[in-house]
């Protein structure tokens, strides 16, 4: 373990001198941000939230000022030129919650009343916002000398917080369109734009003609720009690492990649830093960061769980993202609940995106939050579930049968009626999913499907499980069982020297509940 001192966690800490003045660790991210401002000008960058985003925009905003002494040390400090120092234009949405056109309005006329004070430039004439932001940029350049910087934050959180309404959504659209629409012909008078949020809106809804927007969410020369690679944490913060399972952080913590499997995955920052100051694992980034909007959306289009472990979308899918069209992949990739897993191209130039849930923290705490939406209420979920670990470390089977047919048994008569999920065959397989999943014990989904077969294999206790799901008219088939057999599922697992158990289960569509649960147990080794 490193000899280092320990310093103090940057928990919350957005700003950067405050960063590298008061005795905090501080990941080195200088090195993206060269590259970055050597290769170009506009850019937009959609991270989920808590990644880092607004200390990277602060990061930007120092060293265009040319405060050199915050950079000593750091790779950027002897390959920039601390002579020019540029204008800063910073806006951000990130606070509040805007209700409408009026509101979002008066925050925009702040925030530039704010930069043109900051900049030491009177006070703008009366004109409508487009002008004011236009007029600020050119006052700037004119002023200083130099080329301006335009660092936007949370551009897109007054659509986000209001998608339950879109007709507000719409109006408040509208009026963000408007204000980035300046950024197209401001080009003269302009060094640097970045734009970053959680969202991408396409660019025709959002940035009117701003065809030069150079998007770098999945460019794998930047995948790392924002949150903490496995390299990262043994050597910044290995002082914190004494007594916390390793391997254990890894699998609750990283996971979240931005382009194919050759590009380093990393881990949300606020989650590791909370992780060392609680010692203890938990949902910190789940619990902080889900907005209320998504299980809403996901309990109406009827999410069929076991796909978050094994989802395929083509780019097209993952990038459109709009008031009027919210693909459910593009959703829960860009808030940061599903992330790249592969890119695979079996047509050249067709790439197809393999996504998956990043980490074990987020398979937890999804599956548990989408219970209800399964109608297992978590009353239901806590009585029942408390006996699952034991269950399944005794392969006690015939309680296990037991457990699964009380579980199907608690789901409200009603519930069937007003869910979209119930009505196809999948629902049987989501609910043995998730139910699992939230416990924290360790899934595969091996085959998921819409029509709802799904085999799905559990390593638990010194056990493994092998499940396959059918679903009947009312009678047992014995179909779940055979197929197991027949397809030899097991096989790939004899070799661990565990007790293998294939399941084989079926479930009655007229009963809404298991008339059959085979069971077959081969001997270890």
């Amino acid at each position: 373990m490193s000899a280092a001192p320990r310093r103090k966690l940057p928990i919350g800490i957005q700003t950067f001198a405050d960063m590298r003045e008061g005795g905090y660790y501080y990941v080195d991210k200088t090195p993206l941000i060269h590259r970055l401002v050597e290769e170009g000008k506009y850019y937009f960058l959609s991270r989920p939230r808590r990644f880092g985003k607004s200390l990277l925009l602060d990061t930007l905003h120092c060293l265009f000022a040319g405060r050199a002494s915050l950079f000593e040390g750091l790779y950027i400090h002897d390959r920039w030129d601390w002579q020019a120092r540029h204008p800063v234009v910073r806006l951000s949405f990130g606070s509040g919650v805007l209700q409408d056109r009026a509101e979002l309005d008066v925050r925009i006329r702040h925030q530039l009343a704010r930069n043109r004070e900051a900049l030491g430039l009177p006070a703008a004439a009366d004109t409508d916002i487009t002008g004011a932001f236009s007029d600020l940029i050119a006052a700037a350049h004119r002023q200083h000398g130099q080329r301006v910087v335009v660092l936007i934050d949370e551009y897109d959180k007054p659509i986000l917080d209001n998608l339950r309404d879109p007709e507000r959504a719409r109006e408040l659209r509208e009026g963000l369109k408007n204000l980035y629409s300046v950024l197209k012909d401001a080009d003269p008078h302009l060094r640097f734009v970045l734009l970053t949020g959680v969202s991408k809106f396409s660019k025709v809804s959002l940035f009117s003609g701003l065809n030069n927007l150079r998007d770098i969410t999945l460019s794998r020369e930047y995948a790392a720009i924002c949150g903490y690679t496995d390299a990262d944490i043994d050597s910044v913060f290995a002082p914190e690492l004494s007594g916390l399972d390793r391997e254990q952080i890894r699998q609750w913590y990283n996971g979240y990649r931005w382009g194919d499997a050759s590009v380093p995955s990393v881990y949300n920052p606020f989650d590791v830093l909370l992780l060392f100051q609680e010692r203890r694992f938990g949902p910190y980034w789940f619990e902080s960061a889900t907005p209320a909007f998504l299980v809403e959306l996901l309990r109406e289009r009827g999410i069929f769980t076991p796909a978050l472990t094994a989802w395929h979308s083509r780019p097209a899918l993952l990038s459109r993202f709009d008031v009027d069209d919210i693909g459910t992949d593009a959703l829960l990739f860009q808030t940061g609940y599903l992330t790249l897993k592969d890119i695979h191209e079996a047509v050249p130039h067709r790439p197809l995106y393999q996504l998956g849930l990043p980490n074990q923290e987020v398979e937890i705490s999804l599956n548990e939050a989408l219970l209800p939406v399964l109608g297992v209420d978590h009353g239901v979920f806590d009585l029942v579930a408390m006996r699952l670990p034991e269950l399944l470390r005794h392969a006690d089977l015939a309680g296990l049968e037991a457990h699964m047919k009380s579980l199907y048994a608690g789901l409200p008569h009603d519930w069937y009626r007003n869910n979209p999920i119930a009505r196809y065959e999948g629902h049987y397989a989501s609910v043995f999913y998730s139910h699992f999943a939230a416990l924290g014990v360790p899934v595969t989904v091996e085959d998921a499907s819409h029509h709802g077969k799904v085999d799905m294999t559990v390593t638990f206790g010194g056990h493994i499980y092998l499940f396959e799901f059918k679903v009947v008219e009312q009678l047992p088939e014995g179909r779940a069982l055979e197929q197991i057999k027949a397809r030899g599922y097991a096989d790939k697992y004899r070799a661990t020297g565990q007790p293998i158990h294939l399941v084989g289960v079926e479930f009655s569509r007229e009963q809404r509940q298991i008339v059959a649960f085979q069971v077959e147990t081969l001997d270890a080794g």
